[in-house]
């Protein structure tokens, strides 16, 4: 009888989820939330919570990840405000400051900080950024990468490799960090540039490159780890 009350009480929150997003009310109070929040003289609440009774409300998780942090859908963005949005919305929304919440909050606060990080961590890096851009535009990189990559491109990174497995643990690699790096830097703004011009396409063949030099940026940190 005690599992079977658990197991209905563990279900509430889904629902209640499902309820408030279908409504476009508040889960706890009932309250339509545009309603409540044009009603609201304060709006310390925050987009997150009912304005009426101040209950976290569920996720939208038909939202993209740059209107879940709050950002224009753009590859230009500025890393040290996406990252102090990134802190805002985790200490408004981190499970611990729901602990002795309703069993509803606990779990949309749960829901919350898991997108929150997962948007965070996709849109900092230029290269899951632009990805994730291209994917939002629906055009996707082939599991296969080879056929992207133009044959002198190819072998400009097979001669790094090789000269990557040549080096012993004693050979200094900043050089080949340097270069790495350097390379990354260059096609980072040429895809800032096929994104402003919205050719897609060329940020497709730009990205397929930058997935080989970041492929190429692991080797050389799990190279320069003692064995």
């Amino acid at each position: 009888m005690w599992r079977g009350c658990r197991w209905r009480r563990a279900l509430r929150p889904t629902v209640a989820a499902w309820r408030a997003l279908s409504s476009g009310a508040c889960w706890s109070c009932g309250r339509a939330l545009l309603a409540a929040a044009a009603s609201s003289s304060s709006s310390s609440s925050g987009p997150h919570f009912c304005p009426a009774c101040s209950a976290l409300q569920p996720p939208d998780r038909g939202a993209d990840l740059f209107r879940l942090m709050g950002c224009a859908r753009t590859f230009r963005l500025d890393e040290a405000e996406l990252q102090r949005r990134f802190r805002g919305l985790q200490r408004r929304l981190h499970p611990d400051l729901f602990s002795r919440r309703p069993q509803a909050e606990r779990d949309f606060s749960a829901q919350h900080s898991a997108l929150v990080n997962e948007a965070y961590g996709t849109l900092r890096s230029p290269l899951s950024r632009g990805l994730y851009l291209l994917e939002l535009n629906g055009v996707e990189l082939e599991k296969g990468t080879d056929s992207e990559a133009d044959p002198e491109f190819l072998s400009e990174i097979m001669e790094i490799n090789e000269k990557l497995t040549e080096m012993n643990k004693e050979d200094t690699m900043e050089e080949l960090e340097n270069c790495i790096a350097a390379k990354q830097e260059e096609l980072v703004k040429e895809l800032g540039q096929a994104f402003d011009q919205d050719d897609l396409q060329k940020a497709k063949k730009i990205l397929v490159k930058m997935k080989y030099f970041a492929n190429l940026e692991e080797k050389v940190k799990k190279k320069k780890i003692p064995s």
